[in-house]
């Protein structure tokens, strides 16, 4: 009687059973470590997430409230540095890193330092901060950029400026105030050209802004006439 032969497709499965088991025997326990790291990663963060980071950003919120409070009264220094009760924005952001609010925190103390003529810290405060909110960060860009006028660092100055008149150019009021400044700037430099460019935006796209009223005669002395 001729010998019965297995089918081929029972051969393959076992010899791929025979390799998982080689493969888990040779690598299950470092695969197992790695699992199991990858789990006190997620299940760390899910923690820190639910146990501090969200407990921090209420807190920071509610801090927030008694700051902008302050700065709204154009108590600067309150605002800043808070009170015997509440902190101001600076313990805000150094308490309460990582958090929203101690973003936004960032950027009202580096207005508030530029205030108080702390130019340093008003560029250190505002380099930290960004947001989504083009609006808000282009007014951010152009507070930057008049921390760095004051110190002397045109050209730092100029670039912020430049950044803050072409984000959002939906607003008709702040745009064209420093479109201006950068062209401004740019013509106290000597570069005739790259302040022709910012004078003509505001030509262009903002002629009845209080900035394009006028910007017809800083054109013209430059050699551009209508």
């Amino acid at each position: 009687m001729s010998e019965i032969k297995k089918p081929v497709h029972i051969e393959e499965e076992k010899n791929v059973v025979v390799e998982i088991e080689q493969f888990w025997s040779r690598y299950g326990k470092m695969l197992g470590y790695i699992i199991g790291g990858i789990v006190i990663l997620i299940a760390g963060y899910l923690g820190y997430k639910s146990f501090v980071q969200e407990p921090n950003e209420k807190k920071a919120m509610e801090a927030m409230y008694h700051a902008e409070e302050y700065y709204r009264m154009d108590s600067v220094k309150l605002a800043l540095n808070g009170d015997n009760i509440n902190a101001g924005f600076a313990k805000i952001v150094s308490k309460y890193g990582g958090t929203k609010a101690a973003n936004l925190a960032s950027f009202y103390a580096g207005s508030c330092y530029l205030k108080l003529g702390d130019y340093n810290n008003a560029v250190k405060y505002l380099k930290d901060f960004s947001t989504s909110a083009q609006q808000l960060q282009a007014r951010a860009y152009g507070l930057l950029g008049d921390a760095y006028y004051e110190q002397n660092k045109k050209e730092d100055a100029v670039g912020e400026y430049k950044k803050a008149g072409t984000l959002f150019e939906k607003d008709e009021l702040l745009s064209p105030e420093y479109l201006f400044r950068a062209g401004y700037l740019y013509e106290s430099m000597g570069k005739t050209k790259e302040a022709v460019e910012m004078y003509q935006a505001i030509k262009d796209k903002y002629p009845t802004s209080q900035r394009g009223a006028d910007i017809d005669k800083y054109l013209a002395r430059l050699g551009v006439t209508k």
